[in-house]
């Protein structure tokens, strides 16, 4: 059976939408976090990066006398937050994520960035920190930084189909953060959010940075492949709450900054605390939220039974208890072991999907399964 032919299989796999907010704007106009874009776009394509249509100094929307709804064109499409924007890398058309930060608020971002993005970091293959293409200092404001990275999208969108590709997320997180930690860099908010997957493998036409479950022109539907056919890396990302430090001062004492995850207990029992236990405390609530307990909306709650003891350790109210990262990639590592190339070949099932989803989902399932057997793709999709 041709990808093609899988590819078309594959197609409605992922059929919810996430959430996407149109903001607060009236029609045909930009926000006011948009203008920054619009005011520095002709500087951004002299550095080699060109922004949508939407952003250029006299744009005028391209629905306009159409008769015709905005929302079919692409250029009323706009970020849900002010600080990133999509761009188009004028030197090979690739797209790309813009992220503007302010050093003075966030003053370790471009450092930390930087330092898993050069050589020889940046060539290791443990290291899934998001890699900085650039740090371009705004030509109007020393204070402010543009920082330019893969375009990347939310880990869990399109579906997990198999439970070998969920594992295979947990393994590059794991080692993710564990790289991060034996170069002494704390995270500190390694959260949903987050955590992020380059999706160019999966999709063999470009879709759109801000619909991304429609192509780039927003004609059509985004179809594409599984993890299993086409293998993905993962990402940590959003480094302004990291923190890098000496050998010698570990393990640190840092005031408590909340990241995206409240529920860290040494939050609200102390007023400062050492953060990598707190990291390994939100990477396995990460896990226990979104794929064990299935407690949020588009979450999944059976089969992975198997690691509930990691991560109930890892999430341990006392943060002398957790283990490290380094053990946790250890016993992970002997969980993955032990588990069956059925079991990793094995449907994900979400908790929310009625039984006409759960049939449709099984049989085409099913028939993806019994060709990756036959084809001997591995049931754990490495990249």
């Amino acid at each position: 059976m041709s990808d093609s032919h899988l590819l078309s299989q594959t197609a409605n796999l992922s059929t919810d939408v996430p959430a996407f907010s149109r903001g607060t704007k009236l029609e045909g106009r930009l926000s006011t976090l948009e203008l920054f874009w619009r005011d520095h776009y002709d500087w951004l394509l002299e550095k080699g990066y060109q922004l949508r249509s939407r952003y250029r100094p006299d744009w005028k929307p391209s629905w306009e006398g159409t008769g015709k709804l905005r929302f079919n064109y692409s250029d009323n499409v706009h970020p849900t937050h002010g600080s990133v924007l999509d761009a188009e890398r004028s030197s090979d058309g690739e797209l790309l994520m813009l992220k503007r930060i302010s050093k003075s608020l966030h003053p370790f971002e471009v450092e930390i960035g930087q330092l898993f993005s050069a050589k020889p970091l940046a060539d290791n293959p443990q290291n899934h920190c998001v890699p900085i293409y650039e740090a371009l200092q705004t030509p109007d404001d020393d204070n402010q930084y543009i920082l330019v990275m893969p375009l990347l999208r939310s880990f869990d969108h399109p579906r997990f189909d198999t439970l070998g590709e969920a594992v295979e997320f947990f393994r590059q997180i794991f080692q993710g953060l564990q790289f991060m930690h034996q170069h002494h860099v704390a995270h500190r908010d390694a959260t949903k959010l987050n955590v992020m997957m380059d999706a160019r493998p999966l999709y063999p036409e470009r879709y759109h940075p801000f619909m991304p479950w429609r192509t780039l022109d927003l004609s059509r539907h985004a179809s594409h492949y599984t993890r299993t056919q086409k293998p993905v890396k993962y990402y940590l990302t959003d480094f302004g709450l990291s923190r890098r430090y000496k050998p010698e001062d570990r393990p640190p004492l840092e005031d408590i900054i909340e990241g995206g995850d409240k529920s860290v207990p040494e939050f609200s029992t102390s007023d400062a605390c050492d953060p990598f236990p707190s990291d390994v405390y939100t990477i396995g609530n990460l896990v226990k939220t979104c794929f064990i307990e299935g407690v949020e909306l588009d979450s999944v709650g059976q089969g992975f039974e198997f690691m509930k003891p990691l991560v109930a350790d890892m999430t341990q109210e006392d943060p002398s208890k957790r283990p490290t990262m380094d053990e946790v990639v250890t016993r992970f590592e002997q969980i993955r072991k032990g588990l069956s190339p059925w079991k990793l070949r094995s449907r994900v099932v979400k908790k929310r999907d009625s039984y006409v989803d759960g049939v449709f989902h099984g049989i085409r399932h099913w028939r993806r399964r019994l060709v990756f057997m036959i084809q001997n793709v591995p049931p754990l999709p490495t990249p």
